[in-house]
């Protein structure tokens, strides 16, 4: 076998693009956006990428209305210290980074805005992972087979030669080893865990961060965290695993909308599953469903029948109506779906 060099080793970023990078250095007051009810990679690729610029002969801002942090990731903003856009932000933006999400409904601006009212026709660069990404932006750069979104902002910043200091590289790190579950998801790529070490070289903190994201609850999460195993059932002699959580149920727990993460796992969990879902009411009316396949079994067309989407084997959808009418919806086409694969 051949010695491997470092360089070979060394965490060359992808081939990015050109008009991407040319998009974002003309950017002097840029808006950075993520995804409603962000997780780690979100907020990490948004937080990341505000960092990096801020170097620069920028002035970046994050889109973080009121209520937008989960009490699990809420220390990522307080490493970040973003500065979060305010309504004249908005409208003085000269562009604005779209991160990690696959659709501009589901883009995070205050609700006060109109759908079409915030760009205004202004350039919009979106990054993702999404293989259902729309392409919505005026730029767009879409890897759906990139394990995380913050992996491809590392990418772009090193392209860039952008400097990546520790707090930004901890960022990314928190995304890409949340959306790999820890590097355990086939997602996982060698180009990831090769990214990874080099975040690590650059101050990641690798230990603080394990702790805050998997051995640390407050007790409203821990209390959500009871409801979701108590409600767990099986149907299709254990091949597909639910669980629900009402309006009531995350309320009375002392949480919100916003702190519906990764409670899928709590079904998925189990032997023999093949498809995984929870249902979450964390706004009154409407139902958030998240989606997992295990094994060879994928979840994304069964999204889509929904209208959602994401990836292969993690993907998600919400419906108008409260848990109860959404099982009704979901699950006899979960079964189908399992059947038929």
């Amino acid at each position: 076998m051949s010695e491997l060099s470092a360089a070979t080793l060394a965490a060359k970023p992808r081939n990015v693009p050109e008009y991407v990078t040319n998009a974002i250095h003309k950017l002097k007051r840029p808006v950075m956006i993520a995804h409603v009810t962000p997780d780690a990679d979100a907020l990490g690729s948004m937080f990341g990428m505000a960092i990096a610029l801020a170097s620069s002969n920028c002035t970046p801002r994050v889109s973080l209305p009121e209520g937008s942090l989960s009490l699990r990731l809420a220390f990522l903003a307080d490493w970040a210290k973003p500065v979060a856009a305010t309504r004249e932000d908005f409208e003085q933006a000269d562009g604005f980074v779209v991160l990690d999400t696959a659709r501009r409904s589901r883009c995070l601006v205050d609700k006060s805005w109109k759908d079409t009212e915030w760009a205004d026709g202004r350039p919009m660069i979106v990054i993702d992972h999404h293989g259902t990404n729309t392409q919505f932006g005026t730029v767009n750069w879409v890897v759906g087979d990139a394990g995380s979104t913050c992996e491809l902002v590392y990418d772009v910043l090193v392209t860039m030669e952008t400097p990546i200091n520790a707090v930004c590289a901890s960022m990314l790190y928190a995304g890409i080893h949340s959306d790999t579950h820890g590097f355990s998801l086939r997602s996982t790529t060698a180009s990831a865990l090769r990214t990874t070490a080099e975040l690590v070289r650059m101050g990641a903190d690798v230990g603080e961060i394990g702790e805050l994201l998997y051995h640390t609850q407050a007790r409203s999460e821990f209390e959500l965290m009871r409801v979701v195993y108590a409600n767990t059932k099986v149907v299709e002699g254990g091949s597909v695993a639910y669980s629900v959580a009402s309006h009531d149920d995350i309320a009375s727990a002392g949480c919100s909308a916003a702190d519906i993460d990764d409670q899928v796992s709590v079904p998925r969990a189990l032997v023999g599953v093949k498809i995984a879902i929870f249902f979450s009411e964390g706004i009154k009316g409407e139902t958030r469903i998240n989606f997992r396949g295990k094994g060879g079994t994928t979840v994304v067309e069964l999204a889509q029948r929904f209208g959602g989407g994401g990836h292969a084997q993690s993907a998600g959808a919400i419906l108008p109506c409260g848990v109860e009418a959404a099982v009704e919806q979901v699950l006899p086409a979960a079964i189908e779906h399992t059947r038929n694969q």
